[in-house]
């Protein structure tokens, strides 16, 4: 018997921790075994070279790392962490709400490259950690999908306004619309579900955000 694995996906900014910490505890009241991650997993050795990565020591650009290098630095983070820390657990049926995972690379990574290139390096991704890497596949994605607007604006309030609190991702204003662009294309190509969360350029509340994933979790798991 196996677990759950829930993913909640977005760009930078679009609320993940929240609806992701907002989740697992509507799951937890419901009288389930479920536990949460998130990845990068800071706290943990493995992931000291996505940090490296992520504050420039690599080049001060995201695409002055290689898309498949850095996928495989998040990789061993996420094989790591797995091994280590929750695979006996989802091996004995636990449910995990996770805040970003695979999926991450095949938003933020995949942006890097031309668009005909899109769909072979999500191929390869995907087989590279879910069948030789053997990480769990998630049994649900939901992507939190607003426009680049509110996704800065809400950089903005995460950081006080201070500039030099982002990562290299954070503050390439134009890799983060490629990044939009690549993530619509992965939800296409992958099947996650899309949870619109503003209308007219107006981000919804946190808890109509919230409503949304509940009715798309009870649609689709047995939860």
């Amino acid at each position: 018997m196996s677990g759950k694995l829930i993913v909640i996906e977005g760009l930078d900014g679009s609320g993940k921790a929240t609806q992701s910490g907002l989740l697992f505890e509507a799951i937890r009241k419901d009288g389930h075994a479920v536990r949460k991650l998130s990845f990068p997993d800071y706290g943990s050795l493995s992931s000291g070279p996505v940090r490296m990565y992520l504050n420039g020591e690599f080049g001060d650009h995201p695409d002055d790392v290689d898309c498949y290098a850095a996928s495989v630095l998040y990789a061993v983070d996420r094989f790591a962490n797995y091994r280590s820390q929750w695979k006996r657990e989802y091996d004995s049926g636990m449910t995990f709400v996770c805040d970003r995972y695979t999926t991450s690379n095949e938003v933020f990574q995949t942006a890097k490259l031309p668009e005909d290139q899109w769909k072979d390096y999500i191929s390869w991704l995907e087989d590279f950690e879910y069948r030789l890497m053997g990480i769990p596949r998630p049994d649900l994605v939901l992507f939190l999908n607003m426009s680049e607007e509110c996704s800065a604006r809400l950089l903005v309030k995460r950081y006080g306004g201070d500039e030099s609190k982002k990562d290299i991702h954070e503050k390439d204003e134009e890799y983060q619309k490629r990044c939009r662009r690549a993530a619509l294309y992965s939800a296409e190509e992958l099947g996650w579900l899309r949870i619109d969360c503003d209308e007219d350029g107006d981000l919804l509340s946190i808890d109509e955000i919230h409503g949304k994933i509940m009715d798309a979790v009870r649609s689709h798991l047995e939860i």
